[in-house]
C-alpha cells in the first residue's frame, strides 16, 4: 500500500473517533428527548472559545481550562433545554428545528461580537509521532483515545447506573415509564447535560487540531447531522459506524481527489443512501 494512502486510511480512522463522539451526543439527545438539534456543533464551538479565553487570556493551565469547559457546555446544554426546548417540547417538530435554528444565528453573532471574526488559536505544538515511513499527528491520536474514553465512560453510565438505566428506558417508551414513576423532565435535563459535557469534551480534542472562529461549527455541524441520519436517528450504534464510513471517505477521497471533493462524494453517500435506505444503516421501519 502507498505510504500516503495509508496515511489517509490513518488519519480518516483517527478523524473518526471525533466524529463519532459528536454523532454520540447528538443522537443520545434525539433518542431521548426527541429533539435534533441544529446548534449542537455551535456548543463545541462554545466550548473552544471557553478553553482559548481561559487558557490563552487568562493564563488558566490546559489540564484545569479543558475539564472546565467540559462542565461549562454541560451546563450551557442544560440552559438550551430549560430555556429552549422545554417550552416548545410538546410543539410541531419544525418549531423546534427553527428554534435550535436561531440559536445557531445567535451564537455565531454573540461569538462575534465577544471574539471577533479573527481565527484563534491556543498555541500549543504536538510533537508527530513517526513510525516507519508513515507520520501521525499525536494530537490526533490524542483526540481519538480520549473520545474512545468518552464514549466508554458513557455507555458505561448508560448499563450501570440507575439514572442511565431510566435514560435508555424513556428512549423506549416514553410513556409508559412516566406511569412507571420516572420523571422525564429530570431525565431530559441530565440528557441535555450529557450530550452538552460530550460537545464540550469534543471542544477540548479540536482545540488541539484546529483554530477557534464563530463559524468553526459549520465545518462538523452539518457532517455529524449526515452521520445520525445515515447510521439512523437515535441509534448509537449507527452513528459510530457511520461516523468511521465518512471519515474514511473524506479522509482517502481527499487523498485521491481534493478535501473540497471529498466532501461532495460524502454528500453524495448520504444523499443517495436517503433514497435506498431512508431509515437509516441501523434505524428501524416506522
Amino acid at each position: 500500500m502507498d505510504i500516503f494512502l495509508l496515511e489517509a486510511v490513518v488519519n480518516g480512522i483517527l478523524l473518526g473517533g471525533v466524529l463519532a463522539l459528536l454523532a454520540l451526543g447528538l443522537n443520545l439527545i434525539f433518542g431521548v428527548i426527541d429533539v435534533v438539534w441544529i446548534a449542537y456543533a455551535e456548543l463545541v464551538m462554545c466550548g473552544m472559545y471557553a478553553i482559548y479565553w481561559l487558557y490563552v487570556v487568562q493564563g488558566v493551565p490546559l489540564w484545569a481550562a479543558a475539564p472546565a469547559a467540559v462542565v461549562f457546555v454541560a451546563i450551557l446544554g442544560m440552559l438550551v433545554h430549560k430555556l429552549i426546548i422545554s417550552p416548545i417540547l410538546g410543539s410541531a417538530p419544525i418549531n423546534q428545528l427553527l428554534a435550535t435554528g436561531g440559536l445557531l444565528f445567535f451564537l455565531q453573532s454573540f461569538a462575534t461580537l465577544l471574539f471577533g471574526a479573527d481565527f484563534r488559536n491556543i498555541g500549543l505544538r504536538l510533537p508527530i509521532i513517526e513510525v516507519g515511513d508513515l507520520f501521525v499527528s499525536f494530537a490526533r491520536l490524542m483526540a481519538f483515545c480520549v473520545a474512545l474514553l468518552g464514549m466508554l465512560g458513557l455507555w458505561l453510565f448508560l448499563k450501570r447506573t440507575y439514572v442511565g438505566t431510566a435514560i435508555r428506558a424513556i428512549a423506549q417508551d416514553r410513556e409508559i415509564m412516566i406511569l412507571m414513576g420516572v420523571d422525564p423532565k429530570r431525565v431530559y435535563l441530565i440528557t441535555s447535560a450529557l450530550g452538552g459535557g460530550l460537545a464540550g469534551l469534543a471542544a477540548a480534542l479540536l482545540v488541539l487540531q484546529y483554530d477557534v472562529h464563530p463559524f468553526i461549527g459549520l465545518s462538523f455541524g452539518p457532517i455529524t447531522f449526515m452521520i445520525c441520519v445515515l447510521g439512523g436517528l437515535g441509534s448509537m450504534i449507527g452513528g459510530f459506524v457511520a461516523a468511521f464510513v465518512m471519515s474514511q471517505i473524506i479522509s482517502v477521497g481527499g487523498f485521491y481527489t481534493s478535501i473540497e471533493l471529498s466532501y461532495v462524494l460524502a454528500f453524495l453517500l448520504f444523499i443517495v443512501m436517503i433514497f435506498v435506505r431512508p431509515q437509516g444503516l441501523f434505524g428501524v421501519k416506522s
